[in-house]
């Protein structure tokens, strides 16, 4: 078998509010699939990238969910361990809001996604894989996940893979900023691309401005930085080239969750693809614009032929050079 990315991490079954308000007045719900790593899986496979994503998910109905609704995207699951000890599949209920972040509660804790450790990496699998792609969340939830997430950058890069890390910071998880911040950087050097907002790109630096930032890291030895500016679109910089990427106007912002995600698909498909840096990150920017206008965590991520319509009506120039 031959991947054209692989990740791991938690998934989890979402259940969204079909009301506005707060949790506590919602009376219905919808459910659907949750989880960073599993979003830019199913990106990707849209686009149609071959996709592996590893995790272990509970001997229970709302795992069965999760891979069934993996299977049906397209991603290869083969390598994900069903828990056999009783640990359970995480669970989330988001609220619905006209505007800004939705609140949400996780149900997560000694979930059986925590408890995937350095014995169960497949290191043959992800090296079936041209590229590894990471978040800061998996090493926060524990121990086990933290070192398996050390394994596989190590491994892919020793291999000779690329690797890029969302730092997807979850404040609440950590124990305080400062442990936080040499966490996440001590993986980001083993990125080769690295993919902050500028909020946690101030966090985990002290620098104020996209340029500060990317040269924290390019110093460190990541090759390729792309830094989430919301609306006003992304900065990138490598050692050779840096410049400002405009944003896209959404007339309407459903949902914020999953942009950063889409961001991801995006920059990754793109140079994958073959596309620039900047034009990988236009591609983000794009995928991350067409995500908020959904009301899912990936409701939004789309095939080829809807990005392709919405970048033609955007008027953008999108230099096609191949696919995954």
């Amino acid at each position: 078998m031959k991947l054209d990315v692989v990740t791991f991490g938690e998934s989890m079954a979402m259940l969204y509010a079909n009301e506005y308000g707060g949790l506590h007045k919602a009376s219905t719900f919808s459910k659907a699939l949750a989880g960073a790593e599993s979003n830019v899986a199913c990106g990707l496979s849209r686009l149609g990238c071959l996709t592996g994503w590893v995790s272990k998910v509970g001997d229970d109905q709302l795992g069965t969910f999760i891979l069934q609704e993996l299977e049906k995207e397209g991603v290869d699951i083969s390598r994900v361990i069903r828990a056999k000890d009783g640990s359970p599949t995480g669970l989330l209920l988001k609220s619905k809001v006209e505007e800004g972040d939705p609140e949400v509660t996780y149900y997560r804790k000694h979930s059986a996604a925590s408890t995937l450790a350095p014995a169960d990496y497949p290191s043959d699998y992800f090296r079936m894989a041209k590229h590894l792609h990471v978040t800061g969340i998996p090493p926060v939830l524990s121990k086990n996940m933290r070192e398996f997430a050390y394994l596989a950058m190590k491994d892919m890069k020793q291999a000779g893979k690329t690797v890029s890390f969302d730092p997807n910071l979850r404040l609440s998880l950590w124990p305080d900023r400062a442990t936080m911040a040499h966490s996440i950087n001590e993986l980001a050097e083993l990125a080769d691309w690295f993919l902050p907002g500028i909020t946690e790109g101030e966090l985990l630096t002290g620098e104020k401005t996209p340029e500060g930032i990317a040269d924290f890291y390019l110093k460190k030895g990541v090759s390729f930085i792309a830094i989430k500016l919301g609306k006003d679109g992304a900065y990138f910089k490598t050692k050779h080239e840096d410049g400002y990427i405009e944003g896209y106007h959404v007339e309407n912002v459903i949902d914020t969750v999953g942009a950063g995600d889409g961001f991801a698909v995006g920059v990754i498909s793109g140079v994958l693809d073959g596309l620039s840096f900047q034009g990988a990150v236009q591609r983000g920017n794009a995928i991350g614009a067409l995500q908020v206008q959904a009301p899912g965590d990936m409701d939004g991520l789309p095939t080829r032929e809807k990005l392709a319509s919405f970048l033609s009506r955007s008027k953008v120039i999108h230099q096609k050079k191949g696919e995954c």
